[in-house]
């Protein structure tokens, strides 16, 4: 496909004109000049003309088959947000529900112009179905909880899971699929479980995954629990971030956690619709930005967010600290497009990625700029950080693959996966 005559965003977060082709699922022309000339081509010309092209966006924290929970745990702390309503619920899934569930969270993602998402869940052999079937790419990790001291990792049903998901899935589908290691928390895990996940990613040389300092409360009493260590410096002793990790949340993180996290690899997943929504508080993006964190930006569940509309998220990456500090100046448009670009794209390792330039994946996002709200386009910049809604993508694109355009979705029947995650939620709710 050549994209022609179109404004796009660089790898510079600047907007320029001109042509952008693929071929063979990479991106093989950037330029002023149409590379083709006057002579006829075999591929599809799409026409530019009052579009937009933006590197896919990478959603760093999901929990996918949690589109069964949309709507049904509201209005409470985190706390009991977890033991009354989402734990009960989550014991009724299987992966006959999960697979539904986690297509038309996949279907919504690619709505929005999410071409890549990191999901930590459960019913993972479904999960890694759906991103077979759907074409998306993902970062899977399946979900680990070990409340006994006593009981080692390689005796947890987690050991044979995680060994067979990296043997079945990980790098397959032309790398589309990767695999990694999962903690659920520090108050979820024993320290002997998370020394031995940590060694475990060494020794197969994947990422992971966890949550961390998410509330003040598990921050706090992380430290009374191990001598007044935070979470990052509890993990960081055990030797879990010796394998580069994403941490979702890290709202009550202190600056010594942010150089925990820049000598290790570590990226921050910010989910601020998810934290504002559960009274979480505010991460302190702009800080962790000054201190080289690389900060990526994610939706988290349905059950704490509702929406994978990414662009609601950016806009609120790009406005809230503004407000919260008293500073106008901080979290730029560029620092947050590059929160949900090419950060998140380096959180999955994936280096040819997030960025419109040659020899990148063709992971591509085309917005209808020709509406009201995007006009006059003095800055389309600002205009994509303040101003773009996620109903104003067009077409998505994965490694040169049209998964979405102009309301169709050819990998997904998103009639058939929207009935049965209803009824799979009707049936669950009823056996409560």
């Amino acid at each position: 496909m050549l994209f022609a005559d179109i404004d796009y965003l660089t790898s510079d977060f600047e907007i320029a004109h001109g042509y952008v082709e693929v071929t063979d699922g990479r991106i093989s022309y950037v330029g002023e000049t149409d590379p083709t000339g006057s002579e006829p081509i075999s591929t599809e010309r799409y026409d530019g003309s009052g579009k937009l092209l933006l590197p896919g966006l990478y959603n760093a924290h999901a929990h996918a088959p949690m589109t069964l929970l949309r709507g049904y745990a509201e209005n409470l702390s985190l706390h009991d947000w977890l033991n009354t309503r989402v734990f009960p619920f989550e014991d009724k899934i299987d992966d006959k529900k999960a697979y539904p569930a986690t297509m038309l969270a996949i279907a919504e993602m690619l709505r929005f112009g999410i071409v890549s998402f990191s999901d930590m869940y459960f019913f993972s052999d479904a999960r890694a179905q759906a991103v077979i079937d759907s074409g998306i790419k993902a970062n899977i990790c399946h979900g680990l909880l070990s409340f006994d001291p006593s009981v080692p990792y390689q005796q947890l049903p987690n050991k044979a899971i995680d060994d067979h998901l990296i043997t079945t899935y990980h790098n397959t589908c032309d790398e589309r699929l990767k695999i990694e290691l999962c903690i659920h928390a520090e108050y979820t895990t024993s320290p002997l479980v998370v020394e031995a996940v940590g060694q475990a990613a060494v020794d197969h040389g994947v990422s992971t995954h966890i949550h961390l300092s998410e509330s003040r409360s598990e921050h706090e009493e992380c430290k009374q629990r191990h001598g007044g260590k935070s979470p990052a410096q509890y993990f960081e002793s055990l030797g879990f971030f010796r394998q580069p990790c994403t941490a979702a949340h890290c709202v009550w993180t202190e600056p010594q956690d942010w150089q925990i996290f820049v000598r290790n690899q570590v990226t921050v997943a910010c989910c601020p619709a998810s934290n504002m929504k559960l009274a979480s508080g505010f991460a302190p993006v702009p800080q962790m930005f000054a201190a080289g964190v690389n900060v990526a930006l994610g939706t988290d569940g349905m059950a704490s967010n509702n929406s994978h509309n990414m662009f609601r998220d950016l806009y609120l990456l790009a406005l809230l600290y503004k407000g919260s500090s008293g500073d106008p100046t901080v979290v730029t448009p560029a620092q947050a497009l590059a929160a949900a670009t090419i950060n998140g794209a380096h959180a999955q390792r994936r280096v040819d990625c997030g960025a419109i330039k040659v020899g990148n994946r063709a992971d591509l996002v085309v917005l209808d700029a020709n509406v009201p709200w995007m006009q006059p386009a003095i800055s389309q910049l600002n205009n994509l950080a303040f101003s773009a809604q996620g109903s104003d993508v067009a077409l998505t694109m994965v490694d040169g693959k049209v998964l979405y355009r102009d309301g169709l979705w050819p990998t997904i029947d998103v009639e058939r996966v929207a009935r049965e995650t209803s009824e799979a939620t009707r049936d669950i709710i009823a056996s409560l």
